[in-house]
């Protein structure tokens, strides 16, 4: 077993790249010499670890992080340690895949009441007499 607890979501190391990063941020001087940030690259598209369903839903998921080619690239760099940014990107990893692979619930239309639609009509009858007084007052009243 490797320096991370293995995650059910988290993909084989094999399937994983990672970049270390300056990133500025506290640390005095050290920081500017240090590269104490990483990036985290995982190829979606070309991965045997997801089903395609979880794929296309990590795909979404990701937005900005992900380009054409389907990398997803996650950078940690809010800790001084490499260590703990490579912790962090890890984590944020698993929990965007486990949030993909859960299968989103088929929403069952449904239709309104008849009670709800006339207290809808009614309320637009009502907002309408509303502006018709708003105008100018009729000269003939």
């Amino acid at each position: 077993m490797g320096p991370f607890p293995r995650n059910r979501f988290l993909p084989p190391e094999a399937e994983l790249s990672e970049r270390f990063i300056l990133t500025g941020g506290p640390g005095g001087q050290h920081v500017n010499r240090t590269e104490t940030g990483v990036q985290l690259r995982f190829d979606v598209a070309g991965s045997n670890f997801l089903d395609p369903a979880t794929k296309t839903r990590l795909i979404d998921l990701a937005g900005r992080r992900i380009d054409s080619e389907g990398v997803l690239t996650i950078e940690a760099k809010s800790h001084r340690s490499q260590r703990r940014n490579r912790q962090d990107a890890r984590a944020r990893l698993t929990d965007l895949i486990e949030q993909a692979s859960h299968k989103p619930r088929r929403r069952i239309p449904t239709r309104p009441t008849k009670t709800a639609r006339r207290k809808r009509l009614e309320a637009k009858r009502q907002r309408g007499r509303i502006k018709r007084a708003r105008g100018k007052p009729d000269p003939n009243d």
